[in-house]
């Protein structure tokens, strides 16, 4: 690793510049990150990276940094508009994966005693696992629309009010999507989808707020101590996943330039299938958010048919909706000139500070909330964007935990254990329709979400608002 990285922090790192390297990359970890060969693979991907035609700046990865497909997942890249390419390894094959953070005002000695109830409601409610299919049945017309409106197709159809897509980034929609873009096989993909969680990583939580960390911030995002918090983590499904496939398939075809690794393919933005894959991507985008609305919707009536009581006086509103997988247009400073440019975060989360015009107008006095989701059995972190990260990674901050298993692995060491009986030993409930699965999530599969967000604050990406931790969660 000391020939590949050179460590310039105390938890940063600088990937020098070589011959056919285009730009540096900067590393957020610590010495242990750097001293692991899974950490080392990653980062040859992030070197890779840094060949792409029309790089601006540097490359980075945030402390979740782990291997994926082509681009590292926690890796963020910016391309140049007028000289760059697009590459969906640098989005990913969940497009708009993301994550909702649902508020209620219950606290955690409310919702204990119902617990079960509540988790086998929406259990029953969001179909979850690979293939699942939801309940909607819709016309070709809907199918338009929920590609081009995102979430607010479904606030029009009844499945939320206004205020929730205000608290959304993009307020839950990419402008310019193209339907037309999208094959046959994508759309009869995502047709029976909408509504329901997907399997892997993807999950539903109910949590509590453990501890608080900036009151004030807290208090700007409607934050209180033992308040009983939902996060939704999914995205695009298998729409998402198929449009990927379909642009990498003709980008290999077509072969507009050489890259050291395959898995990069991409194509200049101007080019007539970068446009197409773009709005094709944004289509998928809108998918996913309309996907988390109408998960939100179904949540609030599972709420609502246990507790007796209507989701609104039970507090349960939306504090955020972010993506981690995810191309867009912004503007950046390069070398103190305003570029605009194509972000890439590939498992990695915008997190702008206080004053932002993309912040909504009731957290900009605060910065941007930054929802970071951890492993099944510690918790996750609410954050805010703070003013490094525009200097540092183009406005990002990590993601989630990070792997530290492959699924393989962590389904071979979890061999003959019971994962579900030892998180309800320490108090969690887990509902899942796959013994596999919990045992390829398992939390030492993950990174500690802690160390991570120790990183990031310490770089000045982003900082610690509040902790939570699970108490149910829901996984495909």
């Amino acid at each position: 690793m000391a020939a590949l990285l050179k460590k310039i922090g105390k938890s940063v790192f600088e990937l020098p510049k070589d011959e056919g390297m285009k730009v540096k990359g900067v590393v957020f970890i610590d010495d242990a990150m750097a001293a692991s060969a899974e950490t080392l693979d990653a980062v040859r991907q992030l070197k890779n990276v840094a060949y792409l035609p029309g790089v601006k700046g540097f490359v980075a990865a945030m402390p979740d940094i782990h291997y994926g497909y082509g681009f590292p997942i926690g890796g963020v890249a910016a391309t140049e508009v007028n000289n760059g390419v697009i590459s969906p390894g640098g989005v990913g094959y969940d497009i708009n994966c993301g994550v909702r953070a649902i508020r209620t005002n219950l606290v955690m000695k409310e919702v204990k005693s119902k617990l079960e109830e509540l988790l086998v409601e929406i259990y029953r409610n969001v179909p979850a696992g690979v293939g699942s299919k939801g309940t909607l049945m819709l016309s070709k017309k809907d199918e338009k629309k929920v590609a081009e409106l995102g979430a607010a197709w479904a606030v029009e159809n009844g499945r939320g009010v206004k205020p929730d897509l205000e608290n959304c980034e993009n307020s839950g929609r990419l402008r310019n999507a193209d339907y037309t873009a999208v094959s046959q096989r994508a759309r009869e993909r995502g047709r029976e989808q909408l509504g329901t969680l997907g399997a892997g990583n993807h999950f539903l939580e109910i949590c509590y707020v453990k501890e608080l960390f900036q009151k004030d911030a807290a208090l700007g995002f409607g934050i209180n101590k033992d308040q009983v918090f939902i996060f939704v983590h999914t995205g695009s499904r298998g729409f998402g996943y198929q449009i990927c496939d379909d642009y990498l398939k003709k980008m290999r075809e077509k072969k507009a330039f050489t890259l050291p690794d395959p898995q990069l393919s991409s194509i200049y933005i101007g080019d007539s299938l970068g446009e197409q894959y773009i709005g094709a991507m944004k289509a998928a985008a809108n998918y996913a958010w309309a996907n988390r609305q109408i998960i939100t919707s179904i949540i609030r009536n599972s709420f609502e048919n246990v507790l007796g009581l209507s989701w609104e006086k039970l507090g349960m509103s939306v504090l955020y909706d972010v993506s981690h997988n995810i191309a867009r247009f912004e503007q950046h400073l390069i070398d103190g000139s305003k570029l605009k440019l194509c972000v890439h975060r590939k498992g990695a989360t915008r997190a702008f500070p206080k004053g932002h015009k993309e912040i909504p107008e009731n957290y900009r006095n605060f910065g941007q909330p930054v929802l970071i989701p951890g492993d099944m059995g510690r918790g996750s972190y609410i954050l805010k964007g703070e003013p490094g990260s525009l200097l540092k990674s183009f406005g990002t901050t990590c993601h989630g935990a990070g792997r530290v298993l492959s699924r393989k692995k962590a389904a071979k060491i979890a061999e003959g254990r019971n994962i579900k009986r030892e998180l309800g030993d320490r108090g969690i409930l887990v509902l899942s329709n796959a013994r596999r699965t919990l045992m390829e999530e398992m939390p030492e599969a993950y990174k500690n979400v802690s160390t991570i967000v120790n990183i990031v604050e310490e770089n000045g990406l982003a900082s610690k608002v509040a902790k939570l931790v699970p108490l149910g969660v829901i996984k495909g």
